[in-house]
């Protein structure tokens, strides 16, 4: 199997960019971004031992995003590590959870992509993002 070559990119490298396809895969752990100027971007977590991070919910219609500018691309997260909150879960349960919401818009609308990842609190539950080269 051949390996992708890839750079690590900021999300918001998708504004001003014009989507011609996004490609969610049937384990709703990858996206790839298809843009004009045939740049590809992929969306992923790393997985590691004792994590799990995959796309939550896709709010919005992906295909309002496909031949119209990029005007938004936006990443927030949302890290719980409460003590208090941690304290009252089972041992073996993972006490730490991220929830990072990716937004998107066009003139034609918007999604909001949810990713949610949890850990017992050593591994990352970060999303990626790259340039596929």
């Amino acid at each position: 199997m051949k390996r992708e070559k890839t750079i690590k990119k900021e999300f918001s490298i998708l504004k001003g960019l014009i989507l011609k396809e996004i490609e969610v895969n049937h384990a709703k752990n990858e996206i790839y971004f298809y843009t004009n100027y045939d740049r590809t971007f992929k969306m992923f977590h790393e997985y590691e031992c004792c994590e799990s991070v995959e796309i939550e919910d896709i709010n919005g219609d992906l295909y309002n995003l496909i031949g119209n500018e990029i005007v938004l691309a936006e990443e927030r997260s949302n890290i719980c590590e409460n003590p208090e909150f941690i304290k009252n879960i089972p041992e073996d349960q993972d006490s730490s959870f991220t929830w990072t919401f990716y937004e998107i818009a066009t003139v034609k609308g918007s999604i909001t992509i949810r990713w949610y990842g949890e850990s017992n609190g050593y591994y990352s539950e970060s999303v990626d993002f790259v340039e596929v080269i």
